[in-house]
């Protein structure tokens, strides 16, 4: 079958039957015969409820954490010892101060999503790789200041939208690319979870427009980067709505619905919502092409639930059973391949499997969903300009 490709920056054969890959495998399928990953100076900004994924795809590819950095004490320490790190691994509240004394090769950011674009362009300046957790920014501008930053500075910079490394994703991709849907008709997305009001009391930030956005922006946007990915990413309009039904101590949406005309002539639906009772029900992507349909499902999209083309090329059973992964929770298993591929990226001097400008893409069609929304019209794109604080005050 064929390779999965991202262009000239893809990885040959990186769709496989173990997708929880390590840097050593990465590096074999990309000619690399280094057997061990060279040391590289890593460290960690946030220590919040992503974390955890996070220093796991460091441990699963051997990366040494030099240090970790975040506002509470008290969850730094938690990360230490429920992850067994080593004991004399640096604790730091301020970021610029860890970044000058420790001079990271790569850095993770997973705070509040608000913060991203000025951690990131302070690593960036400072010659540090970065993974961005998403959305990559909230705004067009930080996230184009984002781009020209990693550009002039020679760093790669790789947004964190892990469900493109999910079995089911990849062998979908797959598809895509040998051409198996024929023309494409459309795609939908169906986010349908559940967050409560003590999730949002967690964290103060959560569902403010200064500093995360509202379901679309924070639970749904790895599916919506899914589909704009594989509904041909170029996108003529969007028509959208939204709204705050259940959810009257947030500023954002817990509620979005969007129509979109890709300028290859497919269109895509996205449904996205945080009102489900009592827990979360799906998390789900259908493509439909003229000689083929295909839906994954589960969690969070990591399970093939239909597999048709016209081809015959495989036994539906078969993929059905090798493309199933049954994570313990939405996250997925995604994070340590997404760490393999950018330590590959950084040795081998080549752009990540997800790019900056894959991050922008995703936070641009969001925006594009909350523009249409509040002006009560379509939206072409590209935007030029857009910030989710555009839109503080309008369920008020």
């Amino acid at each position: 079958m064929k390779n999965v490709s991202n262009g000239e920056y893809g990885i040959k054969g990186l769709r496989n039957d173990n997708l929880n890959i390590s840097v050593c495998e990465i590096n074999r399928r990309s000619g690399v015969n280094r057997g061990v990953v060279k040391f590289m100076r890593y460290a960690l900004i946030g220590c919040g409820r992503i974390s955890p994924n996070h220093i796991e795809a460091k441990k699963n590819n051997g990366l040494d954490i030099v240090a970790i950095c975040d506002i509470n004490l008290l969850s730094m320490e938690d990360k230490i010892l429920k992850f067994k790190l080593d004991k004399n691994t640096k604790h730091y509240t301020d970021y610029k101060e860890m970044i000058e004394i420790e001079k990271p090769e790569l850095v993770s950011i997973c705070t509040e999503s608000g913060k991203h674009a000025e951690i990131a362009l302070f690593c960036i300046e400072h010659k540090c790789n970065c993974i961005i957790e998403k959305p990559i920014a909230l705004s067009i501008s930080d996230a184009d200041d984002i781009i020209s930053a990693s550009i002039k500075h020679h760093v790669k910079v790789c947004a964190c939208h892990q469900n493109r490394f999910n079995k089911s994703v990849q062998i979908i991709r797959e598809a895509i690319d040998m051409n198996r849907f024929g023309r494409l008709f459309y795609g939908t997305a169906h986010i349908r979870w559940c967050r409560d009001h003590e999730y949002f009391d967690r964290a103060s930030w959560r569902g403010t427009w200064a500093q995360d956005g509202g379901a679309l922006m924070n639970q749904c946007i790895h599916n919506i980067d899914l589909l704009r990915w594989m509904m041909g990413s170029e996108i003529d309009e969007v028509v959208g709505m939204t709204d705050r039904l259940n959810h009257s101590y947030i500023e954002a949406e817990d509620m979005g619905i969007a129509l979109i005309k890709f300028k290859n002539g497919s269109y895509g639906i996205i449904e996205g919502t945080t009102d489900i009772y009592p827990k979360n029900l799906e998390e789900t992507l259908y493509i439909f092409g003229e000689k083929g349909t295909v839906k994954a499902g589960g969690q969070s999209v990591n399970v093939i639930e239909e597999w048709r083309f016209s081809d015959m090329l495989d036994d539906p059973d078969t993929v059905k059973e090798r493309f199933h992964e049954n994570p313990p929770n939405v996250y997925g298993y995604g994070h340590t391949p997404l760490y393999a591929d950018v330590i590959n990226a950084i040795q081998q001097d080549r752009q990540p499997y997800v790019t900056a400008m894959d991050g922008k893409k995703a936070l641009e069609l969001v925006l594009a969903i909350y523009k249409s929304a509040a002006e009560g019209c379509s939206v072409k794109l590209p935007l030029k300009e857009c910030a989710t604080m555009d839109f503080e005050g309008r369920f008020q």
